[in-house]
């Protein structure tokens, strides 16, 4: 598929209305109580989406039920931004029922992770629209946000500039190098086992000449080295102009048995690729995380640990 022209969202300003769905799983109603508090506290107004509250099986609502809360805040002219109540599974469920004509008609700020990777993905490639790859309402608004967290969806999403570096928190530790090197290219990425999950289908992501910013949590190294080494298989590690790979929590063996660590996985599946690698960039699974927009050109330097955005995400 022919990479569409980027498609940048209006910046939200104190008093615009965002709109909270329930894409993939069902979120805890007092963490949504929360999370929306959250929004309007800091001076949004929030339209709760049809699929809160709502249960079917693992999900929240049919196939066709959250599909239309998404097409349906999308299409609502009063609606200028929308936030993902949290991850779960179901997303990918939903690629076929988007109104992408509409979706592309009616360009918004849009953010999620986990599962909300396939949104992300199938929009992009579809409309060309700049979504965020950031906290949800659930899942993180609705506990204890750290300052770091909170700054940085708050700038990415109010401040009309490129965000410029993308720095670890103070007491964080440093991003490690596992491929030197410097790279320009458009952020696109997300979870990695929803990555792989799309690869072979007309969803799956375009790497070519992309940084490639992957995430995971809870996954042992060796399941972590099968995905990568899906990725390579199809090309997609190659095709990327760069990669960083963020911190990932309870990512190493728990076996008592002699392993690899995640760091030693990432050297031997990334650390050939003549290409720079970056790891241990605070964004996704991780109580401090970045806000990232896919789409736009950054900066990588990973000899540097430094990844810098260069574009703005959004217009006035």
């Amino acid at each position: 598929m022919q990479d569409l022209p980027l498609l940048k969202p209006k910046r939200l300003r104190a008093g615009s209305t965002i709109g909270v769905i329930a894409p993939a799983s069902p979120g805890d109603p007092d963490l949504a109580a929360s999370g929306i508090k959250w929004l309007e506290e800091q001076g949004f107004r929030v339209e709760p989406g049809r699929t809160l509250g709502q249960t079917w099986g693992y999900l929240a609502g049919t196939d066709s039920e959250r599909a239309a809360d998404i097409n349906a805040m999308f299409a609502a002219p009063a609606i200028e931004g929308i936030v993902c109540l949290r991850g779960g599974y179901g997303t990918m469920r939903l690629l076929e029922l988007l109104d992408y004509d509409a979706i592309r008609a009616n360009p918004k700020v849009f953010v999620g992770y986990s599962d909300i990777t396939a949104l992300h993905i199938s929009i992009r490639r579809r409309t060309g629209l700049v979504t965020f790859h950031g906290p949800m309402a659930a899942a993180d608004m609705g506990k204890s946000m750290s300052d770091y967290t909170r700054d940085s969806f708050l700038r990415a999403m109010t401040v009309a500039e490129p965000l410029g570096a993308i720095v670890n928190p103070p007491l964080a530790p440093a991003p490690v190098c596992i491929a030197a090197g410097k790279a320009e290219g458009r952020l696109t990425g997300g979870n990695l086992s929803l990555i792989a999950a799309t690869l072979g289908t007309p969803y799956e992501i375009d790497t070519r000449g992309r940084i490639l910013c992957l995430e995971e949590v809870g996954e042992e190294p060796y399941r972590i080295d099968r995905m990568l080494t899906q990725l390579q298989l199809a090309g997609k590690l190659q095709q990327a102009a760069g990669i960083v790979f963020a911190v990932c929590a309870d990512c190493d063996s728990v076996d008592e048995a002699p392993g690899f660590t995640l760091e030693e996985v990432l050297k031997d599946r990334l650390g050939g690729l003549k290409k720079p690698v970056l790891f241990n960039l605070c964004f996704g699974h991780t109580a401090d995380k970045a806000t990232l927009p896919f789409g736009v050109n950054a900066l990588l330097a990973s000899d540097a640990g430094s990844l810098i955005i260069t574009e703005t995400a959004t217009t006035d």
